[in-house]
């Protein structure tokens, strides 16, 4: 782009826009992977342009099994975004972590079935051929990760600095059985939406952090409901402001930062030889790896 958007949010259950944003426009993409969930809202938030989509689409129409999030993340991709913010809802597997905090997650497990979870060798999407392996042992970028920290602190809202993420495949919540076997093995929160969309981010190479809102306790709480939807939309309702507000506060925080951490996270996974690479796999994922086949 001639004047790239450096700066991404992903707005989750709750979130369907920012109210800080000015000069205002949409934009719809089209892109390899098909149509993201909505236009791309741009605008300007604390002197910095900043585009945001809302993961299920305004209204909140598509469930998190059907997200095209190859289109998603390539959608910012093409805008130029370099950091990108999740916000996404999620439950809680630990006492500690109540409804109403925020978690900002350093770990991810994915429990996900039949998902796409990258943007190469696929032939459905005209990539095959192109065979690439990126480092995800930690997902989540810590220099991301630690400035949403203080950005969620200057709301005022508790944070929690690191914690387990597991992706589950949803629509449905969590059985008993599956929350107390989360438990077992170390997870600390629970949501539906996470996979693969950090995993696509590092293909992209951006930079990646989640500002996770809990608003429950999933179903292993012996002194709680279990989860219900009605509980689950009055918690988000009661969170959208802080969510906003944090966000606002990391594109502020961000505004002198220099490039991704991650802008080569593909220098030494592309495994394809040039001469080996399909004319079409490369021009789908050109904007990706078309430095490194120049």
């Amino acid at each position: 782009m001639t004047n790239p958007i450096r700066f991404g949010v992903i707005g989750g259950s709750g979130v369907y826009q920012l109210d800080d944003l000015t000069d205002i426009e949409e934009v719809v993409l089209d892109t390899p992977f098909g149509a993201p969930s909505d236009a791309y809202i741009t605008g300007t938030l604390h002197g910095q342009r900043v585009a945001f989509l809302a993961r299920h689409g305004r209204g909140h129409r598509i469930s998190p099994t059907r997200l095209n999030q190859r289109a998603n993340i390539y959608g910012f991709k093409m805008l130029g975004v370099e950091y990108l913010i999740a916000v996404s809802a999620c439950g809680s597997l630990q006492e500690r972590y109540a409804p109403g905090h925020i978690v900002i997650p350093d770990q991810l497990m994915d429990r996900t079935n039949g998902r796409a979870l990258s943007f190469f060798d696929d032939p459905s999407v005209g990539t095959d051929g192109l065979v690439a392996h990126v480092s995800v042992a930690d997902p989540f970028c810590p220099v991301l990760s630690a400035i949403c920290v203080q950005a969620v602190e200057q709301t005022g809202a508790t944070v929690h600095n690191g914690g387990s993420f597991v992706t589950i495949e949803g629509p449905r919540f969590s059985t008993k059985a599956e929350s107390h076997a989360f438990r077992r093995w170390g997870m600390d929160i629970v949501g539906m939406t996470t996979t693969p969309e950090a995993f696509l981010a590092r293909e992209a190479e951006m930079s990646y952090a989640c500002m996770a809102h809990i608003t429950d306790y999933d179903v292993w709480h012996e002194t709680e409901e279990p989860v219900t939807v009605e509980a689950v939309v009055r918690t988000l309702l009661r969170n959208a402001d802080v969510a906003k507000n944090a966000v606002a506060n990391a594109i502020a925080r961000l505004a002198d930062i220099g490039p991704s951490p991650y802008a080569n996270a593909l220098k030494n996974g592309l495994m394809t030889h040039k001469e080996f690479v399909p004319a079409q796999a490369l021009e789908n994922t050109r904007l990706i790896v078309g430095k490194y086949f120049a």
